[in-house]
């Protein structure tokens, strides 16, 4: 079975904040977001936003799109746990020439 990705807020918190010393209502003023989302984001209690993806990728000069792929990831593993086992496959067409 696939291992399980790691949370982004796990990264930020352990590769951004722990190393610069910042606690979260440091790192919550210098990104301009309110203490209570910075914690609940790194403490793995809520998704990565766009928004905090741009927030970061500003304040630590890395790319919007690496923080938004491990959101990505993780949510695409979280929905594979959960596949659905109802749905019915649409009929195939073949495309008419015209």
């Amino acid at each position: 079975m696939e291992r399980k990705p790691t949370h982004p807020g796990t990264v930020f918190l352990e590769d951004v904040m722990k190393p610069l010393s910042l606690t979260v209502t440091d790192a919550a003023r210098r990104l301009g977001v309110s203490r209570k989302a910075l914690s609940e984001f790194v403490n793995e209690k809520a998704s990565l936003s766009p928004e905090m993806a741009l927030r970061i990728s500003k304040a630590t000069n890395t790319s919007v799109e690496s923080w938004m792929n491990m959101q990505q990831k993780l949510t695409l593993w979280n929905a594979y746990r959960h596949e659905p086992t109802n749905v019915i496959p649409f009929p195939l067409s073949v495309a008419k020439e015209g």
